[in-house]
């Protein structure tokens, strides 16, 4: 796990399928989330993301789970599975991606990028807005903060041909920035968005 970039403290090994298959059995139970994240096993705390009922999590709650993000498959797993469910999930994704602390930073763009995959009926303007955030935080070289900046992009572009050509001109500006991780950013955002599969 060390290897793959997730922090092995309070770690015991469980792996997603079992941890899915046991939210499964267990259902929607707000209480018994917070007590699991409040344990600090790494495990319990990705249980705790499946389970949670975005109706009952508050700004409050996600302002203090998103400062105790140690790894990126803690990051990913709660804002993918259960932060941008909830009523605050954009302001959100726009209020983190200026943080300094780099699980925070990648949570805003990671929130991005899930919003686009997830919420099917949201206005193509909800996504028009992150586009000159992508650009101006494009520039961090931290590997997590990079990566799920590229990642925003991608699937923001992948939603519909409005926001594809939306895409490849902020990834067109960003690869003219004169920054490493800027040019990474946008030219893997470019290869995709530009492939035939596509």
């Amino acid at each position: 796990m060390a290897r793959f970039g997730i922090n092995p403290a309070n770690t015991l090994g469980i792996s997603i399928p079992v941890l899915r298959k046991m939210a499964k059995d267990i259902g929607r139970n707000h209480r018994l989330a917070q007590d699991l994240w409040a344990s600090e096993v790494h495990e319990a705390r990705l249980l705790a993301g499946f389970i949670d009922n975005a109706a009952e999590v508050t700004e409050e709650q996600m302002d203090s789970w998103v400062k105790d993000f140690d790894s990126w498959d803690i990051c990913d797993q709660v804002c993918s599975n259960l932060f941008d469910k909830t009523p605050f999930a954009y302001a959100k994704a726009k209020e983190w991606s200026f943080e300094k602390e780099e699980f925070v930073k990648r949570a805003g763009f990671v929130l991005m990028a899930a919003l686009a995959v997830h919420d099917k009926k949201a206005d193509d303007k909800m996504f028009t807005q992150f586009f000159p955030i992508i650009k101006k935080q494009c520039s961090d070289d931290r590997n997590f903060v990079r990566k799920a900046v590229n990642w925003a992009l991608r699937q923001i572009g992948k939603r519909n041909a409005t926001l594809h050509n939306e895409a490849l001109r902020t990834a067109e500006e960003i690869l003219a920035l004169d920054n490493k991780s800027a040019r990474w950013i946008a030219s893997d955002a470019i290869r995709e968005l530009r492939s035939k599969k596509l």
